[in-house]
């Protein structure tokens, strides 16, 4: 289980967290000031900071712009003030989350849960290998070197025509809509005609299929494209 860290000096506030979340499973550890605090969350191995604003020693806004100078661990601030300049600065800080007191503590150990799940999910996604290729058949994309091949011949497409068919093949196999396209490709400040994307697809067409006498992309009637796998 989890080991987190209560950044608290209030004694009362600091013991009542802690036997909830020692009844939750969580391992517990507590600092009563500041300094100390930043010790402990650079150095005892937890897993999430529970970080109080008013902190005697270094604030808890301090304490958060240290520890996110050396680590991503998640930190969820909690103030007594309803405040909107305090929730600002932590968030700006690097904090993940801020709870004004008093709070339930039914909510706060949801927002835990979710704040170790999504550290857990961006870790994972971290350490995984990347891809520096995508491919179909002949067409391999570099990403690397944000070049696109057919074969051994590199094929001449603007950066819009690259950024679509790599869109295209990370998402192989499944129909995306030219809303899709639109929103991931042009970005989702894009105002203009939304018939681009038939014209980029035709363009791709013209520079792969047609050159090459080979069927890339498909069009899913009603939907949007998609480039499969033969079967």
């Amino acid at each position: 289980m989890a080991k987190i860290l209560i950044v608290e000096d209030e004694v009362k506030i600091a013991r009542f967290v802690e036997l909830e979340l020692k009844y939750e499973g969580y391992e517990v550890e507590i600092a009563n000031d500041g300094r100390t605090g930043l010790d402990m969350a650079l150095h005892s191995g937890v897993d999430l900071v529970l970080l109080d604003i008013m902190l005697p020693g270094l604030s808890g806004i301090e304490v958060c712009r240290r520890v996110r100078m050396e680590s991503e661990i998640p930190i969820i601030m909690l103030t007594a003030k309803d405040d909107v300049t305090d929730k600002v600065a932590g968030l700006d800080m690097g904090a993940d989350d801020y709870m004004t007191k008093p709070f339930a503590i039914e909510e706060l150990l949801a927002r835990i849960r979710v704040a170790l799940n999504r550290h857990a999910k961006h870790s994972a996604e971290s350490e995984a290998p990347k891809k520096d290729e995508l491919s179909f058949g002949k067409l391999c994309l570099k990403l690397g070197r944000h070049s696109a091949y057919f074969g051994e011949e590199e094929l001449s497409l603007t950066k819009k025509e690259y950024e679509l068919l790599e869109y295209l093949l990370k998402n192989k196999n499944i129909a995306v809509t030219r809303e899709q396209l639109l929103n991931n490709v042009w970005g989702y400040e894009y105002f203009g005609d939304t018939n681009v994307v038939d014209v980029y697809i035709r363009y791709l067409r013209q520079k792969i299929d047609d050159r090459f006498g080979v069927h890339v992309i498909s069009t899913v009637r009603g939907v949007g494209y998609i480039i499969k796998d033969e079967k």
